[in-house]
């Protein structure tokens, strides 16, 4: 916890992004419609489900910035190619960018070489430094806000198609990111020494 808080102090230095990533589900769902014999459609309660939208955020808070794309699934080589495709384009300038996210299995550093040759691999790791969040501290990762924003603003609704879901995220990612619109992140490694006391082991 407290890495995490250390990190979130850093200046900004857009040569050393502090990028948070996540990713969130979306159920694509549908309602039954009935024609009844009066010829009026009529919109059953019980919906059908029609698969999982997964959508990856990577979001840098001293910057205002975010990239939001709607994948099938959340496997391993959706994670790697995300991360790869955003270091060679968005952070290809950068010397180093610390990655923020949860400590999940397809979150590993090794998962580049499943993906990748060696060399290619150890090219990108060599640019990336991963810091995850600890076990239930998910609360950490800034990511997680822009996924609350989003649900409660937009996707807070059914959808019958991932498609819908895409054009959806991307309008108001668009928005967010003419905005600016970053976090200012006020809790510190000595706030959570104090607030958070009981976490602590007793000496």
């Amino acid at each position: 916890m407290e890495k995490v808080l250390d990190i979130y102090e850093l200046p900004y230095d857009p040569s050393f992004p502090v990028v948070c990533m996540d990713e969130s589900p979306k159920q694509i769902i549908d309602y039954k419609e009935e024609v009844s014999k009066d010829a009026k459609t009529r919109t059953d309660s019980e919906y059908v489900r029609l698969g999982v939208a997964e959508i990856f955020v990577a979001f840098e808070p001293l910057a205002g910035f975010r990239e939001m794309t709607v994948e099938d699934d959340h496997k391993t080589d959706t994670w790697v190619k995300f991360i790869a495709n955003l270091m060679d384009n968005t952070y290809k300038d950068a010397k180093k960018v610390t990655w923020v996210m949860d400590n999940f299995s397809t979150h590993r550093a090794e998962n580049f070489y499943k993906i990748f040759p060696p060399k290619q691999a150890k090219q990108y790791l060599d640019r990336m430094n991963i810091v995850y969040t600890p076990v239930h501290g998910s609360w950490l990762n800034m990511a997680e806000i822009q996924f609350s924003i989003l649900t409660r603003q937009e996707l807070d609704k059914p959808f019958e198609n991932k498609q819908k879901v895409k054009d959806v995220v991307e309008k108001w990612k668009n928005k967010q990111n003419q905005e600016k619109k970053g976090v200012n992140w006020q809790f510190k490694t000595s706030d959570a020494r104090i607030k958070l006391k009981k976490l602590y082991p007793t000496i």
